[in-house]
Formats: C-alpha cells, sequence, structure tokens
C-alpha cells in the first residue's frame, strides 16, 4: 500500500514542501506517536505561519484528526515536539479553539444558543457585564441573529455547527483547528459555511489548520493542502494553493489552476490507496 505513490514522487514529501508565509505560529518538529502499541504518525514535520490556512487530506486512517489533537496540545508526541509560538506545547490553550465534527456532542442540549456561547465566555473569566452584548455580536457574525433562545434541537445542523463555531471565537482563539467540522451537512449548507468560516479566519486574523475529506474543499479553503500517507501517517505531499481571494464557489471552482489542483490531489489519493 502506497508504493506506488511513493516510488512516483522519489525526492519525497520534503522535495514538495514550501515554506509558509508569516511568522510560525504552530509548528510540528520530528514528530511520532504511538498510540495503543500503533505507530499513527511518523517523521512529521510541518509548519503553520500566521494568518495561514492549512489544509489536511487523505485516506480514513491516516493520522489527519490525531495531527489535530497534537496540535491543540490534546496529545502529546512519542518522539519530537509540538511549539506554539516556539513555545512547546504542553496542553491545550485558551486562544487555540477546536471545531469538532459531531456538533451534536460538542454543544450542550441543556443550554440555549445564549447558554452555550456564555459557556466559553464563563471559562475565560469574561466580565458578567459585558457577556450579553459579546454573545450576540458573535451570534451574528455566524449567522444566527435572534436565535439566541433556541436550543439545540430547536435548530439545524447548518445552525448547530455555527453555535459551535460562535462558541469557539468566544475564546478569542488566535488558532482555529477544524476537524471536518461540515462532513455531515448538506452541499448548499456546506458551502455557506466554508465561506463563513473563510470570512471569520479574514475579519481575526486567525491561523487555521482544517481537516477533510473532501479535495475541492480543502482547495477552496486552503492556502496550502498537505496530504498524508497512511500506515503510518506521514506528508507526502504539499500544495500551494494561489488561488486569488476572496473566494467564489463558481468562479473559483472553475478557475484552471483549482481544477489542476484537484486533479494532482485526486491522483495522489487514488495512488496512495492503491
Amino acid at each position: 500500500m502506497n508504493k506506488a505513490y511513493e516510488a512516483s514522487n522519489p525526492g519525497g514529501p520534503h522535495a514538495a514542501v514550501t515554506a509558509q508565509t508569516g511568522a510560525p505560529v504552530l509548528a510540528a518538529k520530528g514528530v511520532h506517536i504511538t498510540l495503543g502499541g500503533r505507530k499513527i504518525l511518523q517523521d512529521i514535520d510541518l509548519t503553520i505561519g500566521e494568518g495561514e490556512f492549512v489544509c489536511v487530506v487523505g485516506a480514513s486512517g491516516c493520522g489527519k484528526t490525531t495531527l489535530l489533537r497534537l496540535l491543540a496540545g490534546l496529545y502529546q508526541p512519542s518522539e519530537g515536539s509540538i511549539r506554539y509560538r516556539d513555545k512547546e506545547m504542553l496542553k491545550p490553550r485558551q486562544d487555540v479553539a477546536i471545531i469538532f465534527q459531531d456538533y451534536g456532542k460538542a454543544l450542550l442540549p441543556w443550554r440555549t444558543a445564549r447558554g452555550n456561547v456564555a459557556l466559553a465566555l464563563e471559562a475565560i473569566g469574561a466580565p458578567r457585564a459585558t457577556r450579553d452584548a459579546r454573545i450576540e455580536e458573535l451570534l451574528a457574525k455566524v449567522g444566527l441573529p435572534g436565535e439566541a433562545d433556541k436550543y439545540p434541537n430547536q435548530m439545524s445542523g447548518g445552525m448547530q455547527q455555527r453555535l459551535q463555531i460562535a462558541r469557539s471565537l468566544a475564546q478569542n482563539p488566535s488558532v482555529l483547528l477544524m476537524d471536518e467540522p461540515f462532513g455531515a451537512l448538506d452541499a448548499m449548507t456546506r458551502q455557506g459555511l466554508q465561506d463563513e468560516v473563510l470570512s471569520i479566519a479574514r475579519s481575526t486574523g486567525a491561523t487555521s489548520f482544517f481537516v477533510t475529506h473532501d479535495l475541492e474543499e480543502a482547495i477552496y479553503l486552503g492556502d496550502r493542502v498537505v496530504g498524508l500517507l497512511a500506515n503510518p501517517g506521514r506528508v507526502a505531499i504539499t500544495l500551494d494553493v494561489k488561488l486569488p481571494r476572496p473566494r467564489d464557489q463558481l468562479t473559483t471552482r472553475e478557475d484552471p489552476e483549482f481544477l489542476r489542483l484537484r486533479r494532482e490531489l485526486f491522483d495522489f489519493i487514488k495512488k496512495a490507496e492503491a
């Protein structure tokens, strides 16, 4: 498995990697991790710059989510180090927010939208007098104005995911780590939220790391796309995405460069699974 891709890319993963722009924010240096006696990731070297949007793709089981959890400080590497602004990441940080795929489990069903966002404000010790205004601001930012008193079970899947994003933004994060956050949503809702996330990343200047199975989504969102091979997971390809911003769901996807990148990623996945 994966031999076809490695044989056709004798320069190895580092031949394809280009440096990030902006000061380094997150970095994995020589990272290996073994869980349950199985090596999940090996020789991971990845640096993400200030304000950069990096997407990671790869077959199921290649370690994409494990890499995200390492960058979040939820896991510690067996070898190597994870660094945040050149300091070792030894535990989760308030200014590094995670947006999960399973919004149903991420939200507290007994709290309204207001209460779910308030949870993050409570955790960071925001003054009570400022919370209501901040909650209204955040709900408006993610397209949920006037929805503060609804419970999660009164909301669509897209609305619940918007709520999870609002709660994450309440932490005032400088980094957004997103683990297939739109995977369970229909195509139109997914595209709308892709544009919301791009708008939020641009307006806040947040550095973003986005896990996805969707090759088109990765190209549409990213400044770079990183492809992992499996068993164990390792960086095999890194593509710079130089498509103009702001992106557009129609014209961006019709751009010849978008189509070229999609073909290159498709070929990578096909060879990796051979």
